[in-house]
């Protein structure tokens, strides 16, 4: 009878290890950061937060936090795990310089955000130049989605409130540059909330909106090339207002409520006037139909505004409204764009679900919590989980191809980030050697070389 010995290999354990690097993927990051120019950028804009004979650079603590977020961490201890390997990351600051450096940046206030955001804003705009025909911006428009984000609170903390879903926590309000189907996204806004804060207030939406378009190239401040794109919490007076000022003339492609007088304008669309719904290879949407209303519904808004409904079998299960007509689900959206077919219009406003993509990148990426009490230190947190979702989203930009370029973070830190290496030094340089035998080493040697093949800082 053969002794059963269990269903993995058995082996010994010792601490003595030498020449291993754990997290020896970030190293994709770190080069990204190089060829960006960021952390130039960072250190510049915190310079006023260096004291004097001060060993280690602001901005390089912060980056240092950003990449320990973006490998997973979701505190400010979690930066520990660079320390470990300075052979990699370089010398890292211990948890209390961290520690000191956010209270000094939060007491700052507007100031030191605007410095953060300034440097991320210079940033981003050589690394659109990078990417060239990866770039969000390769056919001349820029998309944006805000939304709101639900950031649940288990301890009391600074302006943590009930939710209007009865949660506990903060409402933040986020905004995100859509890379298309192609990509994934980068974080260009972040403004935090009290729990309470209502998701359609219009001057909420104005100040995400200035942030998203302060982080942009100029050339997209302002313009029909850049498209706003919310959910029904952006269809208000206010900011659909704001939007079409004159002066800035920004596109945009807002959720609306189906109000009575909606309703009662879609009863009396004839059936000819409905066009099928398309998907984005242009095949048509089964059981989906759009149509433009006009009259009564466009009085008090904007000149030149649109009104799109699109009526659609309601998915199984799915418990109809009182707004809704003859067994179909009734959506409404607004846009000033002109010119192109109301079928295509739809399936642009349509494709605003991939926010909740990014959201989703962003809850897995420092946001499923806010770690400090002050909401001042949290706002600082804030700004750190976009310089992270900044990082992985412009390596896959500057660095990946095909189908890995859309992978989410949980996917890049399982697969490339958290592979670990061999580090040898040989002819006074570092090397870093990844195991043959892991499934996606050849990704990333062949990223790196990608990296290292973009133009040098300076």
């Amino acid at each position: 009878m053969k002794k059963r010995i269990g269903s993995y290999p058995r082996v010994r354990i010792e601490g003595g290890g030498r020449g291993v690097v754990s997290q020896a993927g970030a190293v994709l990051l770190v080069e990204t950061v190089r060829k960006a120019e960021l952390d130039q950028a960072i250190s510049t804009a915190l310079a006023p937060w260096r004291r004097p004979r001060a060993v280690h650079d602001p901005g390089k603590i912060l980056l240092d936090v950003a990449l320990a977020v973006a490998l997973g961490g979701d505190c400010l201890a979690d930066v520990g795990t660079l320390r470990a390997e300075p052979g990699v990351f370089g010398p890292v600051a211990s948890d209390p310089t961290v520690s000191r450096l956010v209270d000094a940046l939060a007491a700052a206030g507007p100031k030191a955000l605007s410095a953060i955001r300034a440097a991320r804003a210079e940033a981003r705009e050589r690394v659109w130049k990078l990417a060239g025909t990866a770039a969000p911006d390769a056919a001349g428009q820029v998309i944006v989605d805000l939304d709101g984000v639900l950031v649940l609170a288990h301890s009391e903390k600074q302006d943590a409130t009930a939710t209007w879903k009865k949660t506990f926590g903060h409402h933040p309000l986020m905004g995100f540059v859509d890379h298309g189907s192609g990509g994934s996204g980068e974080p260009v806004a972040g403004l935090l909330r009290p729990g309470n804060a209502g998701s359609n207030t219009a001057a909420d939406h104005v100040t995400t909106a200035q942030l998203a378009l302060a982080q942009l190239p100029k050339k997209y401040r302002r313009g029909r090339q850049t498209l706003i794109r919310t959910d029904s919490a952006g269809g208000t007076h206010e900011f659909v207002a704001w939007l079409a000022q004159r002066g800035r003339w920004l596109s945009y492609s807002v959720g609306m409520t189906v109000t009575d007088a909606i309703h009662q304008a879609v009863l009396k669309v004839p059936a000819p006037a409905w066009t099928a719904a398309i998907e984005p290879g242009g095949d048509i949407r089964d059981g989906a139909w759009v149509a433009e209303i006009n009259g009564d519904c466009l009085k008090g808004w904007p000149k030149g505004m649109r009104l799109i409904v699109r009526k659609e079998r309601p998915h199984p299960g799915a418990q109809l409204r009182i707004t809704d007509a003859d067994g179909l689900r009734l959506t409404c959206f607004a846009t000033n764009t002109a010119d192109v077919p109301i079928a295509a219009l739809e399936l642009r406003h349509r494709q605003r679900a991939r926010a909740e993509d990014r959201i989703r990148a962003a809850r897995a990426t420092g946001l499923r919590n806010l770690p400090l009490h002050d909401t001042a230190q949290n706002q600082i947190w804030l700004e750190i989980v976009q310089l992270a979702l900044d990082l992985l989203a412009w390596m896959p930009m500057l660095a990946l191809t095909g189908e890995i370029r859309r992978w989410e973070p949980r996917r890049l830190r399982f697969r490339l980030l958290s592979a670990a290496a061999q580090i040898v030094t040989t002819a006074r340089r570092r090397h870093l050697r990844f195991a043959r035998h892991w499934p996606w080493t050849d990704v990333i040697t062949d990223a790196l070389a990608r990296l290292e093949a973009l133009p040098n800082p300076g």
